[in-house]
């Protein structure tokens, strides 16, 4: 279980907080305007931001300082990739950043490149592949990782329509299978409907608990329909 135990987190005049729990394997998407503080709230669990009042828990023990050290991975728009190394090696990296990998750990690094669909590019490097494969490269080297936590910055935002579908559905078949817990931050409520089961709100610097995301669209609340404009499909 991922707890955020009276969080409070200040950045220059601005101020999150947040005060919840989420479920293990849970995925949630994370909505509203933009400058709310949906990135801060991912920052902040991520670790690289200190809060000014209370903890960031997984399974009840207080979470480490250093962000390298909690059990989470994350995944930017940019799919975090090192353009002078190839797929394979950007996805290994996960497991040794110093890149001395044995056998096994490279044999993982393939699977894990197979398991996304781009095991024959694991010699290409990321200015050969497409948005779509960058993704796809970006997610295998956090399945590699094997962290129970997944944190979502939009990661597939700058692709079309039926990429970015085939993309949420990847990522959501795969951290059901294997039971993580993720957080997506989206502006998209029909990419929040597709991927995930519940939802938090983040408003005018308070993160609002998960609710189930098919009630809450259903039914928006003011500070919903303000965001969205309209009622969410």
């Amino acid at each position: 279980m991922l707890q955020l135990d009276r969080l409070r987190y200040q950045q220059d005049r601005f101020s999150l907080t947040a005060d919840f729990q989420i479920a293990a394997g849970d995925r949630v998407a994370v909505i509203g305007p933009s400058g709310g503080g949906k990135s801060t709230l991912l920052n902040g669990i991520a670790g690289f931001l200190a809060p000014k009042q209370g903890q960031v828990l997984w399974n009840e023990t207080p979470m480490p300082h250093h962000p390298g050290e909690r059990p989470l991975s994350i995944l930017f728009q940019d799919h975090n990739l090192f353009p002078h190394l190839t797929v394979l090696d950007n996805v290994a990296i996960g497991l040794r950043p110093d890149m001395r990998l044995s056998a096994h750990q490279k044999a993982q690094a393939i699977s894990a490149l197979d398991q996304v669909g781009l095991g024959d590019k694991a010699m290409a490097y990321p200015r050969d592949l497409s948005g779509g494969q960058q993704g796809r490269a970006g997610l295998a080297r956090a399945l590699l990782r094997q962290r129970p936590i997944l944190l979502l910055d939009e990661p597939f935002a700058a692709l079309g329509p039926a990429l970015k579908d085939e993309m949420l559905e990847l990522t959501r078949e795969i951290v059901h299978q294997a039971g993580i817990t993720a957080l997506m931050v989206t502006h998209d409520p029909q990419d929040a409907l597709n991927f995930a089961q519940y939802a938090i709100l983040v408003v005018d610097g308070q993160a609002q608990a998960p609710a189930p995301i098919g009630p809450l669209f259903d039914q928006p609340p003011p500070a919903l329909q303000a965001y969205l404009g309209r009622r969410a499909p």
